[in-house]
């Protein structure tokens, strides 16, 4: 791997892919129209991940120039220690090496998760799907213009063009040295990259995300939470699938018809447990198993518990670990909850559709991480480095 390139010389590289990106936007357009057409999937969220438009170059552009205005994450003195026999010990972050992003349909992952990898340090294989190749090939291309501009190799950013067998040969014994694996994308996607890969994994997990409404909760703080999670952005990992409603509330049927009506002006499919399945146009749960899934898509499931402690406990059993949220007046029950429930991000009186890299003030991000181990939630810039010892002395023995 060629030596790492300095701060200056990375954010120019930045600076000029958006300059590039900002000239060839028409050209983009017209290779994801291309994309667009020829996919045939009747999958909406894969669709809505897929499609390139004004706004989501817009998008891009933002984030190149967030992370060229963004901190180096690199050298950067996590602990100092001087040991007895005089040598200076420290530690400091460092890049992975080479990333492999894995992903399936956003043209956008091309740009932002490059640009994070970059950014710290790393070279980035770039592994993107059939659906999204056009698109993928006119980003890779500017990219390879923005390094050489710069006197920067090409080989900082390397596109994978593999099927599916080609690929399992490739995590399996790897042509190449590869340090990490990021995989962006569905469950089988996730599965099939950690059956195979010889190298080190963080999954970017899939949502299942709750809300549960406490028997102190502002009614229509929660019908406005609700209705943007749920649809807003179906094809978002942070969106609601599950809402959990305490069996105390105050005017609880009142305010479940005021939800089920503002679900159905959306077009939401509504299922329930029991005791939801009860009001019209709720369809009633057939399989326990459909409280694990992640939906991505127009539908949602309603259910009733007893108390703060049912829905805690039931939210860790089903949900992917990804984001929850209690709405309730209540400070010590929200605090129990946020303490409680395992997942990357716990909110209070908010909409789960904040667990982004952006919202969070990371400057976009690599991954959602549901693992524990490197980096839990959002991973942006300064989470996407390993660390390295740095050890002076003056002839010590052992």
């Amino acid at each position: 791997m060629s030596l790492i390139l300095d701060i200056e010389k990375r954010n120019a590289v930045l600076a000029t892919m958006a300059d590039l990106l900002k000239q060839e936007s028409e050209t983009l357009l017209t290779a994801n129209a291309k994309d667009m057409t020829s996919f045939a999937d009747g999958d909406i969220a894969m669709r809505d991940r897929l499609k390139v438009n004004d706004a989501k170059i817009g998008e891009m552009l933002l984030s190149l120039k967030q992370l060229e205005e963004s901190d180096d994450p690199l050298g950067i003195e996590r602990y100092r220690f001087t040991h007895e026999n005089g040598m200076e010990v420290s530690n400091k972050t460092a890049p992975f090496g080479t990333v492999l992003i894995i992903y399936e349909s956003r043209p956008d992952v091309t740009i932002e998760a490059a640009g994070i990898a970059f950014k710290s340090g790393n070279r980035i294989l770039l592994k993107g799907g059939k659906e999204s190749l056009n698109s993928n090939l006119v980003l890779v291309d500017l990219w390879h213009k923005a390094l050489k501009q710069n006197g920067a190799d090409t080989n900082w950013v390397e596109y994978l063009q593999f099927n599916r067998t080609q690929t399992q040969a490739f995590l399996e014994n790897p042509t190449q040295n590869v340090d990490l694996i990021v995989p962006r994308g569905g469950e089988r996607l996730i599965a099939f990259v950690k059956q195979h890969a010889t190298c080190p994994v963080i999954v970017s997990g899939r949502g299942n995300n709750f809300v549960y409404i406490h028997k102190d909760a502002d009614l229509d703080m929660a019908m406005d939470i609700i209705i943007n999670a749920k649809t807003t952005k179906i094809s978002a990992c942070n969106a609601l699938d599950k809402v959990l409603i305490n069996a105390e509330l105050p005017n609880k049927e009142a305010f479940t018809k005021r939800l089920l009506a503002a679900l159905r002006k959306s077009d939401v499919e509504i299922l329930g447990d029991n005791q939801l399945a009860q009001f019209e146009g709720v369809s009633k749960i057939e399989n326990e198993s459909i409280w694990h899934e992640e939906f991505l898509d127009y539908k949602i499931v309603l259910g009733e518990v007893q108390h703060l402690e049912e829905g805690i406990i039931k939210i860790n059993r089903y949900s992917g670990r990804h984001s929850a949220s209690i709405i309730t007046q209540n400070d010590e029950a929200a605090e129990i909850f946020m303490n409680s429930v395992d997942s990357a991000a716990v909110y209070h009186n908010a909409s789960t559709r904040f667990t982004d890299g952006g919202q969070f003030g990371l400057g976009g991000e690599l991954a959602i991480s549901t693992d524990k181990l490197h980096q839990r939630g959002p991973i942006g810039l300064q989470h996407l480095v390993s660390n390295k010892w740095y050890v002076r002395g003056n002839g010590q023995i052992r």
